[in-house]
């Protein structure tokens, strides 16, 4: 029988304890916010750096 099951990210996130880390702080049950303003930020940054403007981008 088996004791473990679960997708290849699923593996992926619990064999990676730098991966594992960020899963478990988004985890927790008073990170939505923290995750929202993490995700925006992100998002922000990757919109920008997609941008024609010169100089600006991921910095």
């Amino acid at each position: 029988s088996q004791k473990w099951t679960g997708t290849r990210v699923d593996l992926l996130f619990g064999s990676n304890s730098q991966l594992r880390a960020v899963a478990e702080v988004y985890a927790e049950s008073d990170a939505k916010e923290k995750f929202v303003k993490d995700f925006v930020a992100a998002w922000t940054k990757v919109m920008d750096a997609d941008r024609y403007d010169i100089g600006k981008g991921l910095e």
